[in-house]
Formats: C-alpha cells, structure tokens, sequence
C-alpha cells in the first residue's frame, strides 16, 4: 500500500507574485487547525482570508493539519483554487470541489458564426491576467491550460480556470479554453463544460477521431450536469499531418465553429521556421482557409509573436484576410485594436456590400426567391458575406445603424 504524503502545497510564491498565493499543507493526526497567514494586505483583508480558509477547511473536513497562506494580492477564486490543488495533491482521491459562485454576467450564450477577428491567449496558470483581459474587449478569450502550463502544474490550472470561469467578470467576450493533448484534455473537460465555456480549442489536431473523443465527452458531461447551452470546437492545425488532413477535420461535426492554424509546431514539424514572408507556411494556411470554406467553418489565421512590432502585425492581418482567415490570435492586449482595424472592411467592400443587402431586402419583401444585383444573380453565400461586411463595419464605426437611411 502506498503511503500517503503529509504535505502538499500549490501556488506561487516569491517578490514578484502579483494576484497569486502560495498555500502549504501539512496533515497532522492530532492538535487542531494551525494557520499561518502572512499577507501583503492583511490589515484590510486578513479576517476575511482566515475565515475563507477555515470554510474550506469545514468543505474538505479538515481537523488537523499546519496550514501555510502566503498572500500576492490573491482574489477569493484564487485562494479558493490553490487551497483545493493543494489538497487534492495530499489526497489524490478527493472528489469534492468548493465551487465559487457563478457570477450572473457569465451566463451568457454564444453563436456559431459570431464574429472572431481576435481571441487573446491567456496562460491558465497566471491569474494576475485575467482580471483586466476583458476591458481590452477582444471578440474571445482563452484560457490556456496547454503550452503555457507546465506539466507539474497541469492539475493546479485546472482548478484556477474553472475557478475563472465562474468568477471572473469578461465583459461579454467569447469564454474559450485550450485544452491539452489525449487523455489529459479530456480530463481538462470535466473541468469547464459544466462551468459555461463557450468554445474548447484542441491543439495539434490531426485526425477526426480527436475531434470525437471530444465531442463525446462533451455531451456525456452536458448530459450529467444538464448544460443546455451549446459548446462549440475549434480545432487547431499544428502539423503536416493536420493540414492534409485539415477538410476531412473542419467537417467532422455541426459543433465545429472554426479551424485555426498554428505555426510554431508546424514549422518544426516541416523542418524549418518561420519567416517574415510566410513562404514557408503558405501551402498549409491555404490549405486550412480551403477546408474551412469547404466545411463551412471559420478560418482563424495563427498569433503573431512579436508583440511591439505593430506594423508588422498589421501587414500580417491584411495578408491573412486575403487569403480568407477572419481571425487571428493575439498574445499581448496592445494587439487586439490593430487587428479589428486591420480586419475591417474598406470604404469599397462596404458600398458593395450595401448594394448587395438592400438587394435582399428588397427581394424578401417582394417575396422573390431570387436576389440580383444589375444583370448579376447573387446566391446566399454572397448575401451572407455581405451582411459579415456591415456588421464589421457598424462594429469598428465606419457606418452607423442609420446606413440604409444615409445610401444613395
């Protein structure tokens, strides 16, 4: 039988820990609860702390044990999530969880098609950047418990982000979690479908049989905590396997919202890396627009790495919307204005697509089933863009909800 430990610990600790804590704790047979709690803001917030601890303590049903708090500025959902890996980590068996409360203003839905010229990667483990990530309003936030995790803190992150979820006001953006790799996202699964995550992002997906694991799991675990709402897929392509294999992937299943592309892996997965000009990734991003297209999916273009270069990522954006991406990830906030401003539409894209919606409209109300446009019959695909194109417009301002009122 193999012996349990007596202490186990989760957290960070040091000088230059901000919004983060360090917890400690040592089972004892005897003598009672003993905290220490040592805190930068203790004099406004230590009776608070202390009694946070002794509820969780009462959760878990801990009668004996040292318990070491050492505070950064740590909101409740923080202490919350170290306090609960650190003793899950002294007893591997536990079950129970100490959920936060959901906030109200997570509630929210999302849709298929909505807008994702921008989703912000957060680090899973890194709640100094989670608090403010919503105010910088990208279309979508992930939180990330793959790259940016080490593999000993895979455990803690799980409970920080579903901690996250619920308690974390993101201002109406899109809630996305990256997920890990095999049996190990799965298990990520259990801890953020039931806690409203709006999209779950599998990295370095190459074949079907990843997307189904997932899905599968996905409505095993909606059925079981009865979640109505829906859980949209983005698969990210990292690979040359992935990008031939990129259509059969993008069309697997109706929960599918996007396929993404992911550079880094790739190009080391190719052999070489990345440049300036892309000629290297040019084939494989193709590749991934054609079977988004194909499937009838977004295409979501990969991060671009240099966070002050500003023009450079602007260039980077025009090109990707040339060859058809709608989105592209962003790694640092400052990145998120010049890729809506780069992927919106130009004064022409917009007057055409004018054009082409009064057009509809005007055929609906005539209850034509076909639209034309001059001596050009326009199909629903058409119609469709055109109606992303004023949205985009209306969003970054270039038109106003009276635009139909200000055409010529």
């Amino acid at each position: 039988m193999k012996e349990k430990n007596n202490k186990a610990s989760a957290g960070k600790r040091g000088n230059d820990i901000r919004s983060d804590c360090y917890i400690e704790i040592e089972r004892k047979s005897s003598g009672g609860l003993k905290t220490d709690i040592k805190s930068k803001v203790n004099s406004m917030f230590g009776n608070s702390i202390k009694e946070q601890v002794e509820e969780m303590c009462s959760c878990f049903n801990i009668e004996h044990s040292k318990i070491l708090l050492e505070d950064n500025g740590a909101l409740p959902f923080v202490i919350a999530a170290r306090f609960e890996a650190a003793y899950k980590r002294l007893n591997p068996d536990e079950t129970k969880e100490f959920l936060p409360k959901m906030l109200r203003q997570n509630k929210y839905h999302t849709e298929k098609d909505k807008l994702r010229r921008t989703r912000l990667y957060l680090p899973g483990n890194e709640p100094k950047f989670f608090l403010n990530a919503g105010l910088h309003k990208p279309d979508g936030i992930i939180l990330d418990l793959e790259d940016s995790v080490a593999p000993t803190e895979k455990d803690s992150a799980r409970i920080l982000v579903r901690n996250t979820l619920r308690s974390v006001d993101f201002y109406g953006c899109e809630r996305m979690v990256r997920i890990n790799q095999g049996q190990n996202g799965i298990e990520d699964l259990k801890y953020i479908i039931p806690h409203n995550v709006n999209v779950v992002l599998i990295p370095k997906c190459e074949l079907v049989e990843q997307v189904t694991e997932t899905i599968l799991e996905i409505r095993k675990l909606k059925v079981e905590h009865k979640i109505k709402n829906e859980v949209y897929i983005m698969p990210i392509i990292e690979s040359a396997k992935g990008v031939i294999n990129a259509y059969e992937i993008a069309s697997s299943s109706p929960g599918i919202c996007g396929l993404a592309i992911g550079l880094e892996d790739y190009t080391a997965d190719i052999g070489t890396q990345r440049t300036p000009d892309g000629k290297e990734s040019f084939f494989a991003r193709s590749m991934v627009v054609n079977a988004a297209k194909a499937a009838g999916v977004q295409a979501i273009d990969t991060v671009f790495s240099d966070v002050n270069d500003m023009e450079g990522l602007r260039r980077s954006v025009i090109e990707a919307k040339s060859l058809g991406f709608e989105g592209k990830g962003c790694i640092h906030p400052r990145q998120i204005q010049v890729v809506h401003e780069a992927f919106a539409p130009s004064i022409e894209e917009i007057e055409r697509a004018k054009k082409i919606v009064l057009a509809f409209e005007e055929a609906e109300k005539k209850g034509l089933g076909v639209v034309a446009l001059g001596s050009k019959m326009i199909d629903a695909p058409v119609v469709k863009r055109a109606q992303k194109t004023i949205e985009l417009g209306l969003l970054n301002n270039i038109i106003t909800e009276k635009w139909r009122n200000e055409t010529n």
